[in-house]
């Protein structure tokens, strides 16, 4: 793990530790779209603003991670990757390095290379849950453009220990799904667009914090930050806080526990990959696919096998058993047609497409 900056450019001057009674703490998750988003919150926030920003953006493990040098060139707020163990500071920027979790603990950073959650590493989710957890209701949670639902079970812990719920208006986002994920999980206390965020930001930082939520942090929420922290997801005992499921873990295939936060159904399995209903769903409908695909391979193989041995026993004047090889290769040339159908007609299905199927149909039945 780095232990230096190479991206900080140290520019702020409320360079001071949070005060540890008041002080909000912001986080931020955002996907495809999101990029321009960040800019513009960031742009349009004073210099001197003294609540510390932590950012998950969504980027491929070899993406060069540019965002905190795009970020340095619009505000004076000092921008830079996380790493690992860092001292938690006023007037700063984090951002979650590629490849690696982002998490929160009293104080300090954790940057680890825990297991996947929805897909991603970094994640939205495991963010938010560790800094609901640690900062309760001084946390104000912030879920920008990106597709499917990362970020709303991490939204849902935020607002669960006592914090602020903040989503992009999907209108204004360039891919609603994340915002809209999380406004129909969780109940949110601001939707608006990314115009309005920086200055809704400095409001909420200036306003008297709200009571604590009555709630005990739970034993669940603490082992989910500690797997993602790179703990070993079986030995903490993730599989007793489920249900045990049919499904297995796209990843690595382990058993998965299906886990509730209220009206939130997620998945886990023993290794530690974590999944929404929806991140499930895509990945599942892709393996089917891919499955598909598989057997096809294999099927067409099996009538080019079939058709050079028809090929080699003429030529060996052997007509009964090129007569016959043949017309396996012509019925497995069948069964691979169905397959065919089969793949091509196969849809990737999350809960989007599927809640914009029945929107249609509804409007179909109107008409």
């Amino acid at each position: 793990m780095p232990k230096s900056n190479l991206n900080s450019i140290v520019k702020g001057n409320n360079d001071g530790e949070i005060d540890n009674g008041n002080q909000r703490i912001i986080v931020i998750g955002a996907s495809m779209g999101g990029f321009e988003a960040l800019k513009k919150i960031v742009a349009d926030l004073p210099s001197d603003f003294s609540s510390p920003i932590f950012i998950v953006w969504h980027m491929g493990p070899d993406v060069p991670g540019v965002l905190p040098i795009v970020l340095n060139r619009v505000n004076n707020i000092s921008a830079a990757h996380a790493y690992d163990s860092e001292e938690i500071r006023s007037n700063r920027i984090y951002v979650a390095q590629p490849d690696h979790h982002l998490l929160i603990e009293n104080g300090r950073v954790r940057v680890t290379h825990g297991p996947k959650e929805n897909r991603f590493r970094p994640a939205v989710d495991p963010l938010f849950r560790s800094a609901a957890y640690s900062y309760t209701n001084r946390v104000i949670g912030v879920i920008l453009s990106g597709a499917l639902d990362d970020g709303s079970a991490g939204l849902w812990s935020v607002k669960h220990y006592g914090g602020i719920a903040i989503v992009q208006d999907p209108e204004d986002a360039e891919v609603s799904s994340m915002p809209e994920n999380a406004m129909r999980q969780v109940k949110v206390d601001h939707c608006v667009p990314v115009s309005d965020i920086a200055a809704l930001l400095v409001r909420l930082c200036k306003e008297p914090l709200t009571e604590k939520a009555d709630v005990m942090k739970d034993d669940q929420t603490k082992k989910e930050i500690e797997i993602a922290a790179a703990e070993n997801a079986l030995e903490k005992g993730i599989m007793g806080f489920g249900e045990l499921t049919p499904f297995t873990c796209p990843e690595c295939h382990g058993v998965l526990s299906r886990l509730y936060n209220e009206k939130i159904t997620r998945y886990r399995c023993h290794t530690g990959h974590a999944y929404s209903a929806d991140s499930l769903m895509i990945s599942l409908t892709e393996r089917v696919e891919d499955s598909l695909y598989n057997a096809l391979r294999g099927m067409d193989e099996t009538i080019l096998l079939f058709n050079h041995m028809g090929d080699h026993y003429a030529e060996a004047n052997q007509p009964g058993l090129a007569a016959l090889y043949f017309r396996k290769a012509r019925q497995a040339a069948d069964r691979s047609d169905l397959v065919r159908k089969a793949a091509m007609s196969h849809e990737q299905l999350n809960e989007d497409s599927l809640v914009r199927e029945v929107e249609n149909e509804n409007v179909t039945v109107e008409k």
